[in-house]
């Protein structure tokens, strides 16, 4: 039971994935307090991606747990997924975190991961629609955080540099 609620806890972000409307989105900003706060606080890339890769793991470890117990392949109250997306698209860019004008690559970052995730596009597509499992959850939305960060960075080199 306790392995259950810890499960259900996490998949769903601490409950950004109740949220009756866009749990995805809700999910998503639930990941921005702790890249902010990493950045914050000085933590390097390399904090931020290894936190994103153990969160991978255990998102995997509990979407498991609560597709098996719901029955639901994809349920959309399992975000943890969306939040380790978000967290890599920031990885490119994250010299810039600390900025005064970082609230820009926050919203854009942002508006390019939940572009990605919604449209499944290549990759993503691929891993949502042909691995229809918790590695599938898990791996649509690192996909899409890793196409996002690739085209912030890019968007960063050319007009922030």
């Amino acid at each position: 039971m306790a392995t259950r609620n810890l499960a259900f806890w996490l998949a769903t972000w601490f409950g950004c994935g109740n949220s009756p409307k866009a749990p995805g989105t809700v999910g998503s900003l639930g990941a921005l307090p702790v890249v902010w706060l990493l950045a914050h606080y000085h933590a390097d890339v390399y904090a931020m991606l290894g936190l994103a890769v153990l969160l991978f793991f255990v998102g995997v470890w509990a979407t498991a747990v609560v597709t098996k117990e719901s029955g639901v392949k994809d349920p959309g109250f399992v975000v943890i997924d969306e939040v380790v997306g978000q967290m890599l698209s920031f990885a490119l860019v994250w010299p810039w975190l600390n900025h005064i004008h970082a609230w820009g690559f926050y919203l854009i970052a942002f508006l390019l991961f939940r572009f990605f995730d919604i449209k499944k596009m290549g990759p993503v597509r691929f891993f949502d629609k042909k691995v229809r499992n918790a590695w599938g959850v898990m791996l649509d939305d690192v996909f899409a955080g890793i196409i996002s960060a690739a085209i912030l960075y890019i968007g960063a080199f050319i007009f922030v540099r």
